[in-house]
């Protein structure tokens, strides 16, 4: 008997996620929508990276990996640095698992 509740539990599971029009409260579908950055109020970086995002999301996303990838390593230089000016020394450090 449990594994049959198991079994039907898992059925109903399956098909809430197969068909999710059916088990959410959809509406009429939506036309194509259009995403675009407003640069009326913008200058310098900010307007060229908005009108990037507006005319070429492949270079915008090319960008963002380029920028969060400098800042990220940056970041861990600077900590390596500020951790190595404090003597605390972490590669030297025992891992026990």
């Amino acid at each position: 008997m449990k594994t049959f509740r198991y079994g039907l539990f898992a059925f109903i599971t399956m098909a809430c996620l197969m068909v999710p029009a059916l088990v959410l409260a959809s509406g009429a579908k939506a036309e194509a929508l259009i995403h675009v950055a407003d640069t009326r109020q913008l200058s310098g970086a900010y307007l060229y990276f908005a009108n990037l995002y507006n005319e070429n999301l492949l270079i915008f996303g090319v960008w963002t990996v380029v920028v969060i990838t400098a800042l990220g390593s940056g970041l861990g230089f600077f900590m390596d640095m500020l951790m190595s000016h404090t003597r605390l020394d972490l590669t030297s450090r025992e891992i026990r698992e």
